[in-house]
C-alpha cells in the first residue's frame, strides 16, 4: 500500500459549531492502481484530497504515505514528504507564461536541488512520456488546453512520487481531450506504479479506474471492487 487513510475525521469551524468535512473515512490505495473519487459539490472530495496530500491535518485518524504515518511529523518533515513522495495535479495547470514546457518541469527539480543537466534530462524524459517531446520549447500560449494539462501531469511526476493526487483533470476539456488525459493518467499510474487518486465530476471516464468511491456528507458511501492492474 502506498496511500492509506484510516478512520480519518476532519472538521471546520462553522459559527459556534463545527462542520464535519470527513467522517471516519478509511481508504487504501495500492501501488499501480487508480481510485476515482466522485460525489456532489460540498460532499468532502476536496477535503479528502487535501488530507491525502498532507496539506491539511485531520482532527483524528491516520494518513500513511508509502509506509510512513504522517501524524507527528513536523512542518518541515511534511514538506519534505510532499516534495519527494507526493505528486499533485491541480485542476488548473497554472503554468508560468514565460517558461517553456521543459522549463516548467525543470523548476520543480531545481527546487529539489538537482543539477540543471539532470533536471533537463528528467524533464525531457517526462515530456516524451506524455507525448510532448516535440513541444518541449513551446510556451503555454502555444499549447492547447489538453497539452497544458499534460505538462501539468508531467510536472507532478518530476520528483518520481509514489502517490499521485489528481484534482478534476478534465474540467476544462472537451470529452475527447478529457478522455485522452484520463487514459494518460491511467497509463502512467501503471508504468510508474503510483498510488493514484483522481477526484472527478465526470462519470463518463470512470471505466478507466480500478475502483470508484463515492463521498456523501463526508462519508464513503459506495466502493466498487478494485480490479487487478494489468502487468507488463
Amino acid at each position: 500500500m502506498s496511500l492509506g487513510l484510516t478512520d480519518v475525521t476532519l472538521t471546520y469551524p462553522d459559527g459556534e459549531t463545527r462542520l464535519t468535512a470527513l467522517d471516519r473515512v478509511t481508504l487504501d490505495v495500492p501501488k499501480g492502481s487508480l481510485t476515482a473519487v466522485v460525489g456532489p459539490s460540498g460532499s468532502g472530495k476536496s477535503s479528502l484530497l487535501a488530507v491525502a496530500a498532507t496539506l491539511i491535518t485531520p482532527d483524528s485518524g491516520t494518513v500513511t504515505i508509502d509506509g510512513t504515518p504522517t501524524s507527528g511529523l513536523s512542518r518541515g518533515e511534511l514538506t519534505d514528504l510532499r516534495r519527494h513522495r507526493i505528486g499533485i495535479v491541480f485542476q488548473q495547470p497554472n503554468l508560468l507564461p514565460s517558461l517553456t514546457a521543459a522549463e516548467q518541469l525543470q523548476v520543480m527539480a531545481r527546487i529539489d536541488g538537482r543539477s540543471p543537466a539532470r533536471a533537463r534530462t528528467r524533464a525531457l524524459e517526462l515530456l516524451d512520456a506524455v507525448g510532448l517531446a516535440h513541444r518541449a520549447r513551446r510556451r503555454p500560449h502555444q499549447l492547447s488546453g489538453g497539452q497544458r494539462q499534460r505538462v501539468n501531469i508531467a510536472r507532478a511526476l518530476m520528483n518520481d512520487p509514489t502517490v499521485l493526487l489528481v484534482d478534476e483533470p478534465t474540467s476544462a476539456l472537451d470529452h475527447e481531450r478529457g478522455a485522452a488525459v484520463v487514459e494518460l493518467i491511467t497509463r502512467l499510474t501503471r508504468q510508474r506504479a503510483t498510488a493514484t487518486v483522481m477526484v472527478t465530476h465526470d462519470r463518463t471516464h470512470l471505466t478507466a479506474a480500478d475502483r470508484t468511491v463515492e463521498v456523501r456528507d463526508g462519508r464513503l458511501r459506495r466502493t466498487a471492487p478494485i480490479r487487478t492492474a494489468p502487468t507488463g
